[in-house]
C-alpha cells in the first residue's frame, strides 16, 4: 500500500462519516467516499498541504452536488422517504461522531435543511471544524456559514429529543414491544405507546407501507396488527444495533424484509420508523447478514 493509499485509508471513516450524514445512504456515501478517492489520486502529492483538508472538500462537495440532483427524485418518491439504515455492528467502517448524532431521528430532521445549512451545521457540530476551513470547503464567506450554522441550530434544537436514553432502557423497551406484538397484546402495546406517537413507514412503492406518517397511538395499533395479518411467511424479528441504537430488524430467512428504528421519550416510544424499501436494505446484506452467519458458526 502507497502513502497515499494509508493517508486516504486512515482518513475514510471520517469522510464516510460525513458523507452517510450528508445524503442519508450508505451505498451513495460510499460511492462519494470512493469518488473522492479517484480524484485525490489525480492531485500532485506536492501541492497537498492538508490531505484531511483537501479530502473532507471533495467529499462534501460530491454530497452538495448529488443533493442538489437527488432533490428532484425525492419530490417523486412513492410515500415518505426515510434513510438508509446504517448498521452500528459489523457496519461499513467506524462511524465517527455521537451516536445521537447518528440517529434515525437525527437523520430526518437533517433532511429539514438546505444542503448548505446541513453541510455546516454538521462540519461544524458533528466534527468540529472552525469557521474558516467551513468557509473554504463550502466555498462562502465566514459570516454566511455562522448564518447557516445558527439558523440550522437553532432548528434542530427545537425538535430534537431533550434526553436520550441510555441502550440498555431503549433495549428493553424494544423487547416489550416486542413481545407485544408477537403476543397481539394490545394493553402493553398501549403502554409502551406514546399516546401521540407517530409512524413513519418507507416502501418506495416496492414494499407495503403507508404513505403518510400515521398519527396517535390508536392508529398506530391498529395499523401494527393490521399489517400483521400481511406480513409474509416466516417473518421473524430480531434486536441489532442501528444508527447507534437498538433496533428491530425483520427477516424472512437469510433476507432483510425491513429495520425499525425508535424514538423514545419519557419512557415511551414516541416515533417509529420503519424502512421496508428493498433497495435501502440491500447494503445490510454485506454487514449484518454476514456477521450473523460469523457468530452462528462460532456457536457450532
Amino acid at each position: 500500500m502507497t502513502t497515499t493509499e494509508e493517508t486516504f485509508e486512515s482518513l475514510r471513516p471520517l469522510l464516510f462519516s460525513i458523507a452517510y450524514r450528508m445524503l442519508g445512504s450508505v451505498m451513495e456515501a460510499e460511492d462519494m467516499v470512493q469518488e473522492a478517492y479517484l480524484r485525490y489520486q489525480t492531485v500532485p502529492p506536492e501541492s497537498i498541504q492538508s490531505p484531511k483538508a483537501l479530502l473532507t472538500t471533495i467529499v462534501t462537495r460530491l454530497c452538495l452536488d448529488q443533493l442538489k440532483s437527488a432533490q428532484a427524485q425525492r419530490e417523486q418518491y412513492i410515500g415518505e422517504w426515510l434513510p438508509e439504515p446504517l448498521p452500528t455492528e459489523g457496519g461499513p467502517g467506524a462511524i465517527i461522531g455521537a451516536r445521537e448524532d447518528i440517529s434515525m431521528a437525527f437523520m430526518v430532521l437533517l433532511e429539514h435543511l438546505s444542503p448548505l445549512e446541513r453541510a455546516v451545521f454538521l462540519l461544524r457540530e458533528v466534527f468540529d471544524y472552525p469557521y474558516d476551513e467551513i468557509a473554504t470547503i463550502v466555498d462562502k464567506s465566514e459570516a454566511n456559514c455562522r448564518q447557516y450554522y445558527h439558523r440550522a441550530k437553532h432548528y434542530l434544537v427545537e425538535r430534537r429529543p431533550r434526553f436520550v436514553p441510555s441502550p440498555d432502557e431503549q433495549q428493553r423497551l424494544l423487547e416489550g414491544f416486542f413481545m407485544a406484538v408477537s403476543n397481539g397484546d394490545v394493553d402493553a402495546l398501549n403502554h409502551i405507546l406514546a399516546e401521540n406517537v407517530t409512524l413513519t413507514g418507507d416502501g418506495g412503492g416496492k414494499a407495503p407501507a403507508a404513505r403518510r406518517p400515521v398519527v396517535g397511538r390508536e392508529a398506530v395499533v391498529r395499523l401494527f396488527f393490521g399489517l400483521a395479518k400481511k406480513m409474509p411467511e416466516g417473518l421473524a424479528m430480531e434486536l441489532a444495533a442501528f444508527n447507534g441504537a437498538p433496533a428491530l430488524v425483520m427477516c424472512v430467512g437469510a433476507d432483510i424484509f425491513g429495520v425499525m428504528n425508535f424514538t423514545i421519550s419519557g419512557g415511551q416510544i414516541v416515533a417509529i420508523h420503519n424502512v421496508l424499501n428493498p433497495d435501502k436494505l440491500k447494503h445490510i446484506h454485506r454487514s449484518y447478514v454476514e456477521s450473523r452467519k460469523k457468530v452462528e458458526n462460532e456457536q457450532e
